[in-house]
């Protein structure tokens, strides 16, 4: 349901479409809606959004804001996106309030997961 101005929806450029899609899904489950071969939207996974066809890229180095995961299992987390495709560019590290690292997906986009909870054993 929207909200009256509350954040509603994100965008990322994807430089291969296809190739994201089936990293979210395949890391994340996540389900995709086409709009024409160079939109495609997702719904239901924290907030709204979708991959527009772009040789840009969204990360931090640029300026970008970082859209960052929650988990319970953050190693877990980790093989799952590394599974899928994606590449650690920061290795999981510790900061007040937690750990997390950060990763792209295959048209080179940045995020990152974090966790509140300890190493897993």
């Amino acid at each position: 349901m929207q909200q009256h101005e509350k954040i509603d929806y994100v965008e990322f450029p994807a430089k291969d479409l296809k190739a994201t899609k089936r990293f979210f899904t395949q890391a994340f489950g996540w389900k995709f809606t086409d709009y024409g071969p160079e939109y495609s939207s997702f719904a239901n996974e924290g907030i709204n959004g979708g991959f527009f066809k772009s040789n840009k890229k969204s990360s931090t180095e640029t300026g970008s804001a970082l859209i960052i995961f929650y988990s319970e299992a953050l190693e877990a987390t980790q093989k799952k996106v590394e599974d899928a495709g994606g590449k650690i560019i920061k290795p999981i590290y510790s900061f007040p309030g937690g750990r997390r690292f950060h990763f792209t997906e295959p048209s080179g986009n940045e995020f990152a997961v974090w966790s509140d909870k300890e190493i897993e054993e």
